[in-house]
Parts: structure tokens; sequence; C-alpha cells
């Protein structure tokens, strides 16, 4: 049960992967984005993650004349999302940064094209956003990569999961729960998702993918063995963009890499023993002996 993504082997018992997901937090700013990724990187992250769309294929044709309010003015959804879309100078620009900081990078591709874009920058993962599970033509481009696929299970039920997967296979897939709600309150977690998935598909690996507000529902899913955690990362919750109320700011990303190998290292490994420090405690309160 593991999958390989650059240098690391997730699963199988090795430590959780932790990824920043940067997504649109970066407000379509080169400079914001190199921010985001040192926060990443200072925190001991092991990938950040960026959304990358064609807006005139990957922007829904109800949504692109809808005006929004923006930071540049009024203007469509789909001006919007080219607005903040980088072009290959920037995400070369982001890349080198992200590998000099020693993080994987990859990205959501939303439609065909980005697929073939990030193949030529040469990613060695690709992201499946909640949003594209059903969408079976991006999931055959992304299959035919040979990459390793991360699947997010927002927004989906279980016949549209076992659909995804049957194109898909397992042989080079991440699973990751989810709950498409931003941000996510805790009752719409289901965290017994995490092995329940497990089970319905033996030899996938499975992470959580949370938009939750805090640290313990994603805490509480590497207890349940998730073997990867995404959470979306900022600067400042207050800014201006959809994500940004359900990322964590830099410390709240430092306290849950902190707080996952804690855990990590609490679980053990099931086999009940003596452990050398309980000797002295033993010797001194134990009044029958074994």
């Amino acid at each position: 049960m593991t999958v390989t993504i650059g240098s690391r082997v997730i699963g199988g018992g090795r430590p959780a992967y932790v990824i920043a997901e940067i997504g649109l937090n970066h407000n379509g700013d080169v400079e914001l984005a190199r921010r985001l990724i040192d926060v990443a990187a200072d925190a001991g992250a092991d990938a950040v993650k960026f959304q990358k769309r064609t807006p005139e294929i990957a922007t829904p044709e109800h949504m692109r004349d809808i005006p929004r309010e923006t930071p540049w003015g009024t203007m469509t959804y789909l001006e919007y999302r080219y607005r903040v879309e980088f072009d290959r100078d920037q995400y070369i620009e982001i890349s080198d940064h992200a590998m000099l900081r020693g993080l994987e990078w990859f990205a959501s591709p939303w439609d065909e094209p980005s697929v073939a874009f990030l193949e030529d920058l040469g990613v060695h993962a690709h992201k499946v956003a909640s949003a594209s599970l059903t969408d079976h033509d991006l999931l055959r481009a992304l299959r035919d990569t040979g990459k390793t696929v991360i699947l997010s299970t927002g927004m989906s039920t279980i016949a549209e999961i076992d659909g995804a997967i049957d194109v898909l296979g397992t042989e080079r897939l991440l699973l990751m729960h989810a709950t498409s709600t931003y941000p996510m309150e805790p009752g719409e977690a289901n965290l017994r998702m995490i092995p329940a998935l497990r089970e319905r598909f033996p030899g996938v690996p499975v992470g959580y993918s949370g938009h939750e507000r805090g640290l313990q529902i994603s805490l509480a899913a590497i207890a349940l063995g998730a073997v990867a955690v995404e959470r979306h990362i900022t600067l400042d919750r207050t800014m201006w963009g959809s994500d940004h109320a359900a990322s964590l700011e830099p410390t709240g990303l430092q306290h849950l890499v902190r707080d996952i190998r804690v855990i990590e290292a609490a679980l053990g490994d099931g086999v009940k023993r003596v452990y050398q420090s309980e000797l002295a405690p033993m010797a001194k309160l134990r009044r029958v002996p074994a």
C-alpha cells in the first residue's frame, strides 16, 4: 500500500506526507506564491500544490459572465480566472523556488491541456480536485502520464468514486477523503470514511484533504491511519479570496506538522511491551510480582 512522489514513498508505515496547498491563495502574484512556498518549507511540509486551469475550458458556461468583485475591480468570473492564472515562465519561477527549498510541487489540472502543460514542466504527480472526479476524460489523460495520481473524493458518492477508480486503476493512486465545504464544520468531516475507503479499496493508500478551521480534525485523521494530509495555507486568513478562510496561517501549519510527528511517534506498533522507563515505577509500586 505505497505510492511514490519524487523521492518520497508514501504509505506502508512511513511518515505522513504533508501537502501544503497554495491553490489560488497566491492571488496571481508570484512573489506571494514564493512567500507561501517558504511558509511550507519552514514548517516542514513535504510538498506544495497549485491549481492549473485553461480558463476558457475549465470555467463552467453558466459561471463565465457572472460579475465578481476583486481587488482589481469588478470583472466577469472568466476574466478573474485569467487574472489569477500563472503562465509557463511564472510556473518555472515558482517550481524552481520550491525545489530550492526542498519541496516537491505539483498541481490540480482542471482540463486536459493543463495536464500537458504540467507534464511539460516535469511534475512528479498530479492531483485530481474533488470537482473533477467525474471528468473521466481528464482522468484518462492523467492515468496515461504514468505518474502518481492523488484523488480527492469530496462532493462525490461511492458510486462516483468507484467509477473514477475504474478509470484510473489502483497501481499509482493515493486516495484522499475530503468534504468540499469551505470552511468545513466538524459534523461534516466523517473521518470514519478513512478506514472505510481503505477497506473498500485494498492496496490503495488513503489520506485526508481538509478544509476545516483548526488542527484537531486533521490530527484525528492521522490517528485513524491517514498516510497523507493536505491543507490550504495562507499568510492571513482575512485576505481576499475564496479559500483563505479555510486555510492555515504559518504558525498553524508549523503546529500541524509538529503534532503529526508527535502522533506518529505515539501510535507505536501495537505490540505490548514493558518499557525500560517503566521498570523503576514497577519496582516501587507493584506489590505482587508476576
